[in-house]
């Protein structure tokens, strides 16, 4: 009786795999410009406003983002630290601040700290440290109920 032999296992045909082509790397963009630092009193005063979170998270904080420089297109970075969401200019990040002035808070930032459309929120600008704080409405009223006095005064 005759045996098959099994089949050979398929290989490839170096032939039919065209060689990589050779690419140059690309190269690299230019560093940004950082801006020149701020002085005067103006700008070492911190600065506060109010608001609400529009539908698609947005918040009106023109003046304030006039105030620490941030035009429309600006690059910012968003962070939360104990309920607080901060945004900070940074050239590589991966925010901007909308064409008409407001600043978008992503979705992600807004699901940790429990911010709904329509939440009020407290916005604190420091341009000396070219920074601006979100506190969402709660926080701030915990915070000042923790400084009320209790009626111990004697």
């Amino acid at each position: 009786m005759r045996r098959r032999n099994p089949a050979p296992a398929e290989q490839m045909i170096a032939t039919l795999i065209p060689a990589p082509l050779p690419r140059a790397r690309p190269p690299r963009p230019p560093l940004p410009q950082l801006p020149a630092p701020r002085t005067g009193p103006e700008q070492a005063e911190t600065h506060l406003d109010a608001g609400r979170l529009d539908p698609s998270g947005r918040i009106s904080a023109r003046a304030l983002l006039h105030l620490l420089g941030w035009p429309p297109g600006h690059r910012v970075t968003f962070d939360i630290t104990a309920g607080v969401i901060t945004a900070t200019s940074d050239p590589a990040g991966r925010h901007t601040i909308g064409a008409t002035g407001l600043l978008a808070i992503p979705a992600p930032v807004r699901q940790l700290c429990h911010l709904a459309a329509g939440a009020v929120v407290v916005l604190l600008a420091d341009p000396a440290h070219d920074l601006l704080l979100v506190y969402p409405a709660r926080t701030v009223a915990r915070l000042l109920a923790a400084g009320l006095p209790t009626g111990d005064a004697g």
